[in-house]
């Protein structure tokens, strides 16, 4: 097992200061929703000789809901109510997401890399981050050894089962996946001989991998349209990573912003990372990392956070 020296405790005023912008977080995530539900408006005109009641959407479209009435007027009077205390509510929490963000940074609560957090804003459908030793110490409130983190690199693994989604995300964003990393560092460029990889100009990079091909899966797989987007990779824990259970976990930032990492369940990862480690042909000095990282997060679990170690399907600190 890992020492006990694999482990540093953060700051009690390290964890309040997390537990504090976690909140914020969830609940600004939540007002965001909310908020979207009221799209759009609402409004009487004259049709025909009678005012009517119509619901405009943010793409112009209108949808008449009858003449004027008891029950078409409590609907407007409920619908601008509900409008203007979401608006209201998302407008106070992003104010005070915005001074959170100030006091992690302050407090140097967060070390995920910024360009991660980054592309987690901005995409999260249909991706997972297998890396996700960031997701499991700030679940512990702890920060794990150097040499076990990877720091100047991240997978991220695409579900080709829903790549549907993901393209219509892009396609609603007007923006290639190589767009989107650009948007955080628009130094990235993805490696000419190793499509699937994206560098900036500090050298850090953004591997994209999927499973192997199976059933109705595309192949060879472009991220977009865009020809100087990027091409997922298969690897060969790309299944068990796709069919793992999921965790998800308010990470932090170096800059204090936060997103919401989708991952992997601990145990699945070590026992995945475990499997790595003893595969023939494995590079050596991968499958020494694999191995740390196994026993690192197993001891993890146990030491810190005893209720994964139930059975479940799906696991959600959130």
């Amino acid at each position: 097992m890992a020492s006990s020296t694999s482990f540093l405790d953060q700051s009690e005023s390290q964890k309040r200061q997390f537990i504090d912008a976690e909140t914020v977080f969830l609940a600004t995530a939540k007002a965001k929703k909310a908020a979207a539900e009221v799209r759009g408006g609402m409004l009487w005109r004259d049709l025909r000789g009678k005012s009517t009641l119509i619901r405009t959407s943010t793409n112009s479209a209108q949808k008449s809901l009858g003449p004027r009435s008891a029950e078409t007027e409590a609907m407007y009077a409920n619908f601008i109510a509900r409008k203007k205390s979401a608006e209201d509510r998302q407008k106070a929490l992003k104010a005070q997401l915005a001074t959170q963000q100030r006091l992690n940074r302050a407090l140097r609560v967060g070390r995920v890399p910024n360009v991660v957090v980054g592309v987690l804003k901005t995409v999260q459908q249909a991706v997972r981050q297998p890396q996700a030793l960031y997701a499991y110490e700030t679940a512990a409130g702890v920060r794990i050894a150097e040499e076990a983190m990877a720091t100047r690199d991240v997978d991220i693994l695409f579900d080709t089962r829903k790549r549907i989604s993901f393209f219509t995300a892009m396609k609603k964003l007007d923006s290639s996946l190589i767009g989107v990393l650009r948007k955080v560092d628009p130094s990235f460029e993805v490696v000419e001989d190793q499509l699937y990889t994206a560098r900036n100009q500090d050298g850090f990079e953004v591997d994209i991998i999927r499973r192997a091909v199976k059933d109705a899966d595309p192949h060879p797989l472009r991220m977009s349209d865009e020809e100087d987007d990027f091409w997922a990779v298969q690897v060969s824990t790309g299944e068990k990573l796709q069919s793992a259970r999921r965790m998800d976990q308010v990470v932090v930032a170096t800059s204090g912003e936060m997103a919401l990492m989708r991952t992997v369940h601990p145990l699945d990862f070590a026992r995945i990372k475990q499997g790595l480690s003893k595969q023939v042909g494995r590079d050596p000095n991968k499958s020494g990392k694999d191995a740390l990282q196994s026993r690192i997060v197993t001891e993890l679990v146990n030491e810190y956070l005893p209720h994964f170690l139930l059975d479940g399907s799906e696991t959600s600190t959130s």
